[in-house]
């Protein structure tokens, strides 16, 4: 059996990079707008929470008079290319170890960029064997196309059936997988917790911790 891994909100929790991008900005900026970076931390993470994350950065300038195109420009770099203090779910750390010896992957979408950062600071590298950011490969082949799964079933020589994909997100992690013969596992946790969209879209099984994910759970899969 193989064991593919979502990156987001499966390995690790989301906001947790986002409030690191936060951190880095407003020691950014604090200088530049006169304002403590704590406060300015604190400002953007309220925005977050008050709207989402269209145009915090835009918000919080112009909350100081200085929203300007090249300093939003210059936020987003910095956000996007920090190092980020992240680290593993503790159930993560230990799936991660309790199946060290399977063939392990890493499937995950987004800037090439922020999740090769991502991938860096959770030392993911050291626990899978190839990680795949599927925007490497074009737009066109991030989830819920199969494409970088259909490489790892070429790399393992084996057929969907034996390749499992652990996910979170039901609008574009299991549906393309499914027609196809790969297992796949919903852990219910994160941004898309509370989505129900059933059919196609749900996973084969639903798990609530990465700690359900045994030996025994995947021969009953």
């Amino acid at each position: 059996m193989v064991l593919v891994f979502d990156l987001d909100d499966t390995l690790y929790e989301e906001i947790t990079f986002v409030k690191s991008g936060f951190k880095a900005v407003a020691n950014y900026l604090a200088p530049l707008l006169n304002c403590p970076a704590e406060e300015l931390f604190i400002q953007l993470v309220n925005r977050l929470e008050a709207g989402g994350r269209g145009s915090i950065f835009n918000d919080v300038l112009q909350m100081h008079g200085k929203n300007s195109k090249q300093l939003v420009t210059k936020c987003l770099a910095i956000y996007r290319l920090h190092p980020p203090e992240i680290s593993l779910y503790p159930d993560a750390i230990r799936c991660l170890e309790r199946f060290r010896h399977y063939p392990l992957y890493l499937v995950t979408d987004g800037n090439k960029l922020v999740q090769q950062n991502k991938v860096t600071a959770l030392h993911v590298p050291d626990k899978v064997k190839k990680v795949f950011i599927t925007h490497r490969y074009g737009i066109k082949n991030a989830k819920p196309s199969v494409y970088c799964f259909e490489l790892i079933s070429k790399l393992e020589k084996t057929e969907p059936a034996h390749i499992v994909y652990v996910g979170d997100n039901p609008s574009k992690d299991f549906v393309g997988l499914k027609p196809h013969g790969f297992k796949t596992i919903r852990i219910m946790r994160g941004n898309y917790s509370h989505l129900q969209p059933g059919g196609a879209y749900e996973a084969d099984r639903n798990i609530y911790t990465l700690d359900e994910l045994t030996e025994d759970f995947l021969k009953n899969l």
